[in-house]
């Protein structure tokens, strides 16, 4: 058992690790949590340079010649109303993560083009020490912006993809001839510029995880650790919606515990809860990642299968009744009545026709004499 309990925990930091490096395998609610934030903080961000960069001209008049404190006069003029439209072009908020992250990238685009273009113009300019301070309060821009990706909650792989345009606009200045200060301060900047995005993707990776732990908490059932039926029903609305705008199957199966009353009238509410906790156990061995166990109420479940066909489904849950639900108190195995539909074989038109259809199948295999499986088509077995 403790073997098992190790093996079971390694697994789960191995899942845990992979959602902090890659992205693909998030969960619908923390995709739509992360989405959220994240347009959000573009937003705010983006509003406050929108505001900030123009006010840094009157500096740039005082103290730099003619005519290059106009034209960065210019130059922040176009940065202050492209973060404007990066502000209001794209949603306040928004649950679709690839639109959130489309905002970051063209909220960090701005500061790249920035850098690219005023660090050339500064060339050919001969400064005292109180302007070429200030001069270098350009060359080291992007340092500001790889530093602000720490307040952002992004895996390892977009940490790296959104801070490589920033760094690498260094090495193109470097390379491209246009230093403002000695080619060794150049060298030591990109190490401490890789440093530094290294320490605000873990920054970001730790807010990830930190809102991961709060989506976990806040939308799993305590007792079972599946989602709950409110959650459940969200993820539902998406998933079917998804599955009809894509034109792909989706399939759901309705589990209802046979018997279970008798487990707590005989055995009492905490034996019940052993027994719970046991068939979810199962439940989660036996699904796929995907899938998606949701405690519909009581001891009834329901298992969201997005893109699987009733063939697909069959299999799955042949699969969990072979490998089987767990005993009750007294020994004996724990079995289900299962209703399987499916979104496109059943011709429903929204989630909630589909939950019916799986539910009166349900129904059907309980009244049928139990343990066994009504699927599309009422094909039923055992």
């Amino acid at each position: 058992m403790l073997k098992a309990h190790a093996a079971l925990t390694s697994i789960m930091d191995l899942d845990l690790l992979h959602d902090l490096v890659v992205p693909s395998l998030h969960s619908p609610l923390v995709q739509r949590r992360r989405a959220e934030l994240i347009s959000s903080r573009v937003f705010l961000v983006a509003v406050t340079f929108a505001i900030l960069t123009p006010l840094w001209i009157v500096v740039d008049v005082l103290f730099f010649p003619n005519p290059l404190c106009w034209y960065l006069a210019a130059l922040r003029a176009a940065a202050a109303a492209a973060f404007g439209v990066v502000a209001w072009g794209f949603p306040r908020t928004t649950e679709k993560i690839s639109v959130a992250l489309k905002a970051l990238a063209a909220l960090l685009a701005v500061p790249v083009l920035f850098f690219l273009v005023s660090d050339p113009l500064m060339m050919g300019y001969k400064f005292d020490s109180l302007q070429l301070a200030l001069a270098a309060g350009y060359a080291f821009l992007p340092f500001v912006m790889v530093a602000g990706l720490s307040v952002f909650p992004i895996t390892a792989i977009e940490g790296a993809a959104f801070s490589a345009p920033l760094i690498l606009s260094m090495v193109a200045i470097v390379v491209g001839g246009f230093e403002l200060l000695p080619f060794s301060s150049y060298l030591g900047a990109l190490w401490l510029l890789g440093l530094l995005a290294v320490v605000a993707t873990l920054a970001g990776m730790s807010q990830l995880h930190f809102m991961m732990a709060l989506v976990q908490q806040a939308s799993h059932d305590v007792l079972t650790k599946v989602y709950t039926r409110r959650v459940g029903e969200e993820l539902l609305n998406v998933q079917f919606h998804h599955a009809d705008r894509q034109d792909i199957p989706m399939a759901l199966a309705f589990i209802d515990l046979d018997s279970f009353k008798s487990v707590n009238d005989m055995f009492g509410h905490e034996e019940g809860d052993k027994t719970l906790k046991r068939a979810c156990d199962a439940l989660r061995k036996v699904l796929r990642r995907g899938d998606i166990v949701v405690r519909w109420g009581g001891e009834e479940f329901l298992i969201i299968m997005p893109n699987t066909d009733p063939v697909g489904a069959r299999i799955a849950i042949e699969r969990l009744r072979a490998e089987g639900l767990g005993n009750r108190p007294d020994g004996l195995p724990q079995t289900a009545s299962i209703g399987i539909a499916e979104r496109q074989s059943d011709k429903t038109a929204s989630w909630s026709d589909l939950v019916e259809k799986a539910d009166q199948r349900m129904y059907r295999a309980k009244k049928s004499g139990k343990d066994r499986v009504v699927t599309v088509g009422e094909e039923m077995f055992q």
